[in-house]
């Protein structure tokens, strides 16, 4: 396993999502991070700039195809303007939503071959936020969701979903609390946006147990996120995954000006390292994370960092 190398994805066009001034989520967080990684060793680290986009038919697995066409043709016609109250789209915003998830299925191809280790799709707009049929906080489309869809359609009979943002992944939930062969785990700050992530929240019909929600009160840190890696680990020698997908947003670090919660960075390489400890026990390392929240460009870039540093390792 050694010799092969942590993929990251990135694309010019996540940039060009332009949420105008005084938006949280900005195309500065991801140049931020860039400029944090210029020094990361390409021996470990493979960069790949030139994906294609995700088709409908893709993205259809998970969102509602009339209202994939209606982004398309909203940012195509309108220019600009907003989705839902925190979703903004520009003219480059369904390109931008398209190829981030097509960021997702590059890697999941190159992870299902064998030619990476495991990797990290560095995209905006974020994804855990929208349904089937709408935007949200931020999102456009699912990524990590149409990726697990495609992993199944690639036969992978399992899959983890853990999401560490400090918002309930509710779109994430939404698609897989019927699905018993994805089983979604979020650590998040309770109550808080968007209102979803109850610890009685378990999932519904074959999906009951499937879904496990571990909601912290603000102001929580390492030792109260922590002890819930214990639960995450047993439910996990029961279900046993064949590859695991992360949310990875870093809005839960202390600097961070949307969430309430106290992480140091540090505390990114240990989330890191039990994820890991996972996908090495069930799934031969099988491994993607995805780029959600982060606000703090410092913070954000310092904890993207480290978490792919460990992701090297």
């Amino acid at each position: 396993m050694d010799s092969l190398k942590t993929g990251i994805t990135f694309h010019e066009e996540f940039l060009k999502h332009n949420t105008g001034p005084g938006h949280p989520e900005t195309h500065l967080r991801l140049e931020s991070i860039l400029d944090h990684l210029s020094d990361l060793p390409s021996k470990n680290f493979l960069w790949e700039k030139d994906f294609k986009e995700a088709p409908l038919s893709i993205i259809s697995s998970i969102h509602d195809p009339n209202y994939v066409r209606l982004v398309g043709k909203t940012c195509e016609e309108k220019g600009s303007g907003y989705l839902d109250g925190d979703t903004v789209f520009s003219p480059h915003s369904f390109l931008a939503a398209s190829l981030a998830v097509g960021a997702g299925l590059y890697l999941a191809d190159e992870v299902l071959s064998g030619k990476l280790k495991n990797g990290m799709a560095l995209v905006r707009p974020p994804g855990h936020h929208a349904e089937s049929d709408h935007a949200m906080g931020f999102c456009i489309f699912n990524n990590i969701a149409v990726t697990a869809k495609y992993l199944q359609s690639k036969g992978i009979k399992r899959i983890l979903i853990l999401d560490w943002d400090v918002h309930h992944g509710n779109g994430t939930q939404h698609q897989f609390y019927e699905d018993d062969s994805v089983y979604f785990v979020s650590l998040h700050q309770y109550p808080f946006y968007p209102g979803t992530g109850a610890l009685t929240e378990r999932g519904r019909g074959k999906g009951l147990g499937t879904t496990l929600n571990l909601p912290l009160a603000r102001g929580a840190g390492e030792f109260e996120y922590l002890p819930n890696f214990v639960s995450i680990h047993r439910e996990m020698e029961k279900f046993q995954p064949e590859f695991v997908l992360v949310s990875a947003g870093f809005d839960a670090h202390a600097s961070d000006p949307l969430g309430g919660m106290n992480l140091p960075t540090s505390s990114y390489e240990i989330f890191t390292k039990e994820v890991m400890k996972i996908a090495y026990t069930y799934s031969n390392g099988k491994l993607i994370s995805f780029l959600e929240g982060g606000y703090d460009f410092q913070a954000l870039a310092e904890s993207v960092k480290l978490h792919l540093e460990t992701l090297a390792t």
